[in-house]
Parts: structure tokens; sequence; C-alpha cells
């Protein structure tokens, strides 16, 4: 007996062995719907690429720095991608793809206009305007990976949904290295403001191919022969399926600890960079983000590919192969954040990049695969839910925080110090002004509690590593695509 689909339509017996859609179909628009996911990535890294100018410019300390790339990002794109997905349950996921990439294509090229607006009155600083632009790219790509990843499932069945989820999955550093090799370049010579408008433009037209090109599936293609799928789960009724799922808790509590580190360390890379070896934003972002990223890229194809490879033999391959890469990458970071040397600072930000993203392709494959077909778009919102709401929201803020009192306390204590001095002093134009002492005192501690501060947090990933080899006890048990 066939299933039958939301829609109505019949998946044919064979569908849980081939997947919707001729094989060369299907990889278009897997790459497709990875091109959204890269442009994703594109314009939501942005702001952390022209950090070392723009912090300056606008005044920006580290603490708001990292709320202006944590919260003021993730709080709506948290919010808002329950009830986009809900809507994917029921309508046309591509559909909703598309009108959510235009809208946070245009809000990214507005964040190249903040400057102070007047309104009734009531006037809103430069740095108020760009808070309010990043949370509405936040709410267009809350509509981007629940639809997508619930696309895929219907595309591709059981048994190679592994590879085209971590494929899919390799937009997440391939975007980060996009917003590098176009956007800090373009800040070197036409300043950050330019750089939200060529990338943040372009997703227009990625809009429109995508709702032309892509054709809908009908839902629950590749169940099992026999499955009978009623209309929708709820919020509730996936909550309630999810219960019964210890092993997508324990993966939720370790991706959600590896996304506090990774979102954290991502955004300040490039600030630190610029204060620890001088590197301008696009210097910083061709010499180290491109090489970390495109390594960390390749890191996440290798793992979807052998966690697939051994999912015969060693169905648990999708959570402890992550969660070992998550502690090994802990010394590299070490290394990374306490070397004065660039090179070795450089090989410790690309190891552990490489080792360390295997995890994102056991966040999607397990977060969707321990549910119904009806509920997967639901549960992988509850996931990013969950991982942006706590670990985006919260690493950046905390990095920017604990630089923030590494460095005060080493002012507070620093009494020789004379004249109007604070830590913003240190940065762009403002460091010319201080005399000799300051100055010193900026090259001592500046850089050093930003280091420190990453160090602190990269050290999170260990525990990340450990939560996921917990999950691992039940997944067997918990996974409904086999």
């Amino acid at each position: 007996m066939a299933s039958t689909s939301a829609t109505g339509a019949a998946a044919p017996e064979n569908g849980y062995l081939t997947g919707f859609g001729a094989k060369p179909y299907r990889t278009y628009v897997l790459t497709s719907l990875t091109v959204v996911y890269i442009f994703n990535f594109i314009d939501r890294g942005l702001l952390s690429v022209v950090g070392p100018a723009i912090k300056p410019e606008l005044g920006i300390s580290d603490t708001l720095f990292g709320l202006l790339t944590g919260v003021g990002f993730a709080l709506l794109y948290s919010i808002v991608g329950i009830p986009v997905a809900a809507a994917a349950e029921t309508k046309n996921r591509v559909t909703i793809m598309a009108v959510c990439v235009a809208i946070w294509s245009v809000m990214t090229a507005l964040c190249g206009l903040a400057n102070p607006i007047t309104i009734g009155g009531f006037t809103l600083s430069a740095v108020a305007v760009l808070f309010l632009c990043r949370m509405g790219v936040g709410v267009g790509e809350a509509g981007c990976t629940p639809p997508a990843s619930s696309l895929i499932a219907d595309y591709y069945p059981p048994k190679s949904r592994s590879t085209a989820l971590g494929f899919y999955a390799m937009g997440v550093t391939l975007g980060t290295v996009m917003a590098n090799l176009i956007g800090g370049p373009v800040t070197d010579a036409f300043g950050w403001r330019y750089a939200f408008f060529v990338l943040g433009l372009p997703g227009l037209i990625i809009a429109v191919i995508l709702k032309l090109t892509i054709k809908e599936p009908p839902r629950g293609y590749t169940d099992p022969p026999g499955t009978i799928r009623r209309e929708k789960a709820s919020f509730f009724e996936t909550l309630k399926e999810l219960t019964k799922k210890p092993s997508f808790w324990t993966m939720a509590a370790g991706v959600t600890l590896a996304a506090f580190s990774g979102y954290g360390i991502a955004n300040f890379q490039s600030v630190f960079i610029n204060r620890e070896f001088g590197l301008t934003a696009g210097q910083a972002a061709i010499q180290v983000n491109v090489p970390v990223y495109a390594a960390s890229a390749l890191g996440t194809l290798l793992t979807g590919w052998l966690a697939q490879r051994m999912y015969s033999k060693y169905p648990g391959a999708i959570a402890w192969i992550p969660g070992i890469g998550l502690i090994l990458c802990v010394p590299f970071y070490w290394l990374a954040f306490t070397t004065h040397n660039f090179q070795l600072a450089l090989f410790g930000l690309v190891a552990g990049g490489f080792i360390k993203y295997g995890y994102l392709a056991a966040q999607y494959t397990i977060g969707q695969g321990v549910v119904s077909a009806r509920a997967r778009a639901t549960a992988t919102a509850i996931l990013l839910f969950i991982i942006n709401a706590l670990g985006y929201s919260f690493g950046p803020p905390f990095i920017g925080v604990i630089s923030d009192a590494i460095f005060n306390s080493k002012l507070k204590a620093a009494t020789d110090l004379v004249g109007e001095f604070t830590r913003k002093s240190c940065e762009g134009k403002l460091l010319s002004h201080l005399d000799d002492a300051q100055k010193a005192f900026c090259a001592a501690n500046h850089s050093s509690a930003l280091q420190q501060s990453m160090l602190i947090t990269a050290m999170v990933y260990g525990l990340g590593g450990v939560m996921l080899l917990l999950s691992w006890r039940t997944l067997s048990k918990d996974m409904v695509a086999r």
C-alpha cells in the first residue's frame, strides 16, 4: 500500500528507496537549497567580517558588538522560526523560502544605511538602527532551514539523507567563506556600508529563481510503504512526540553548547585577528577566515559521508563521530588563542574548524530523524529555537562581556594612568590621541582580554562533545527514519 501525503497524493512504493524526482533534478534541488543556505550565512555573518571597520567608526564596545551579532540577530530568528515551521508543515515550502530570502536580503542591504534617524522628536542612533535591521535579517532567515530540511527529507530517502543534509549544512561554512572572500576586500576598498549592499541585494534574484525552478514534492514521499499520515502535527503534538526521544534532547544540548562557542568565536574572529596581528578587515578575511571556513566546510561534508558509510554497521556514528570531533578541537583552539605566532594561530583555527563542524550533520539528521514525517519541519524549528535562543543569542555577548570585564579589571588596577580613558580609546583614530602610558596599556591588554575570553569560550566545545556522545546511548531506539 502506498503512503498518503498531506496533499492527498500517493507516494509510490519505491519512493522510500529513490526519493522524489530524477537523480539530476534532485541534485539541482539540493544544490539550489545549499546556495540559499550559503546566502543565509553570507548575510548573517557579514557584520562580524566588517567588525574591525565598523566598531571604531560607530564606537561599539565588545559587549555591544556581541549583542549586535548575537541577540540582535538571534532573538527574532528564534521566535519567528516556530510559526514559520508550523506553516511549512501544510503550506508551500518553496514559496515560504522564496519570500523569506527576499526579506532577509533587503534587510541586509538596509544595514548599510545605518545612520541616526529622528522619528517624532525621538532620535535613534546608528547602532540602534543597525540593531533593528539585524532583527529584520533574523526574521527573514527564520524561514530557511525548517522548510529546506523538510524538502530534503522528501527528495532524499533515509539511506542517502545524511549525506544530503551534510551537503546542505556546508552552507554554514561556505556562506561564511563567501562573506569573508567578498565582504572583506569590499570593506577595505569601499567601506563597510558597500559590503552590505553588494552581498545583500543579489538574494532577491536567488528568491525569484528558487520560486520558479523548485517543485514542491508530496509530503512524506520517502516514508516507508504503508505509512498513514495525518494532515499535520501541531506544535504541541510535535513537542509531545519529542518528549519520548531522549536522544533529541541530549543532542540538542550538545549542539547548543557547540553553537554557543562557535557563533561567539566566529563573530569575534576578525576582531581578534585585527587586534592581535594588526590585519585589516579585508586581510583578516582573506588570510585567516577564508582558509578556516573552507576547511570547516570540507570537515562538515566528510563527517556526513563517513557517518553514512558507517550507518549500516554503526547507526550511532552520526552522534559519536561529531562528539569526538568537538572534544578533539579544543586543544587546537587552545593553541590558537594562547600563541602570539600568526602561523600557529592560523593552524589552530583551521584544524579546529575542520574537526568540529561535523555536529551540523548530526544536528539535522537526528533532529528530524527521530520524529514522524508530518512533524519534521516543526521539530527542526524547535531544535533551531533552542540552538539560537541559547547558543547564538548568548555566545557572542558572553565573549564581549568577559572581554570587557577582563580589560576593565586591568584598567581599574592601573592607578598610574591619567586622564579620561576607556577601552574605546584603544581603537581607531582615538588611539593616536593617547599618551605613551595609555598606548602601552592598550598594547598589553586590549588584545589579550579578548584572547582570554575566546579561550574560555572554546572550552565549552568539549562539554558539547560529551553531550553528543550521551545521545548515542538511546539514538538507535529513537530513530524513525532508518
